[in-house]
């Protein structure tokens, strides 16, 4: 075993398969050496003998996704450095926005969405505890956001009839709401009001007869709103747009709005953990992802690495569920999520 060989450093300390990473190490031969996640070995990008890119690889089942990296170059082998990938739970969905957790069983709520106006047999799946996926609800035509009230109604959007469907314990759906534009964004505040973000420029506040009001007005989006409420009350929200340095918005009760972080490409979903970090996904500084925000905007980092990722939530046990275009995953990390709308 070579001491010269080492790793000193990896970042992001999360990742899912064929997310790109970056080692920093010591004594690398960038010409013969070779990167290994988890025994797989990784696509080294770009290498020096102290600083490499590579993507991971897909690795078998691991304990709560620990795992190692280890490099090999000139006959000698480093010390192992842990990482951590996510677990595939399942794949072959659609999801344009955050799965969600159902407060009631923990059982991760997730979409296959179509194509607008693409009429599906099942929309709407249950992914249980055990890994058993089932299709439960009657079909909703384009589900996009989903949400939980307090007393744990699950709430759905429809872009493209612009409804919002109430979707009962026996999976029957019927609609709550109506006239919501391309409705998309969902969430409830801390008294329990929800709000609907139409992707064409409207927050919607739903009053209690189910009528809306307008909340606040916002730039259009390329795609769809998504939206939480932080600690404090206010709605944070991501449009994204076809800049390099998009904002994550935070909007007061009054609703008017604030730039609360720029410098992300595609921003997406987003939630808090209960330390008020935010997490939202994007590409940042290059690496694409989710990046851990602080509370008050002044730092932020690159959390999990990962392609294609439009949204994540996170599990009552501490799990944070990625959700690329197709793919869910399960990610064991040192944080634990708010169950909010």
């Amino acid at each position: 075993m070579s001491q010269r060989l080492k790793i000193t450093a990896v970042e992001p300390q999360y990742a899912i398969s064929g997310g790109e990473i970056a080692i920093t190490c010591e004594g690398f031969d960038a010409g013969s050496g070779g990167v290994f996640v988890g025994g797989e070995r990784g696509r080294v990008t770009a290498a020096s003998s102290h600083r490499i890119l590579v993507s991971v690889p897909v690795i078998g089942e691991t304990e709560d996704g620990q795992t190692h990296i280890h490099l090999e170059s000139g006959g000698a082998t480093s010390e192992p450095f842990p990482f951590y990938v996510g677990r595939l739970l399942v794949d072959g969905m659609h999801l344009v926005a955050n799965p969600a957790v159902d407060p009631s069983d923990d059982a991760i709520i997730l979409t296959r969405s179509g194509g607008r106006g693409q009429h599906l047999p099942a929309t709407l799946f249950r992914l249980e505890a055990d890994g058993y996926l089932d299709g439960f609800a009657d079909p909703i035509l384009n589900p996009t956001g989903i949400a939980f009230d307090r007393e744990g109604q699950m709430f759905v959007t429809n872009r493209a009839e612009g409804e919002v469907y109430a979707v009962g314990r026996d999976g029957g759906a019927t609609v709550y709401a109506t006239g919501l534009g391309i409705a998309t964004g969902i969430a409830f505040d801390g008294e329990g009001r929800m709000y609907v973000g139409d992707r064409s420029g409207t927050v919607h506040r739903i009053l209690d007869d189910a009528t809306s009001e307008i909340f606040t007005v916002m730039e259009a989006s390329v795609a769809a709103y998504h939206m939480a409420f932080a600690p404090d009350g206010r709605l944070f929200l991501t449009s994204p747009g076809l800049a390099s340095h998009d904002a994550v918005h935070a909007i007061d009760k009054e609703g008017y709005d604030e730039k609360f972080f720029t410098g992300l490409g595609r921003p997406q979903g987003l939630a808090f953990d209960k330390t008020g970090n935010l997490y939202v996904v994007g590409c940042y500084k290059g690496h694409h992802g989710i990046v851990q925000i602080s509370p008050d905007a002044k730092s932020a980092k690159h959390f999990v690495a990962g392609n294609n990722v439009v949204g994540l939530c996170f599990t009552r046990a501490g799990a944070l569920i990625v959700a690329t275009r197709d793919s869910v995953y399960s990610i064991t990390c040192e944080t634990k999520g708010i169950l909010l709308g």
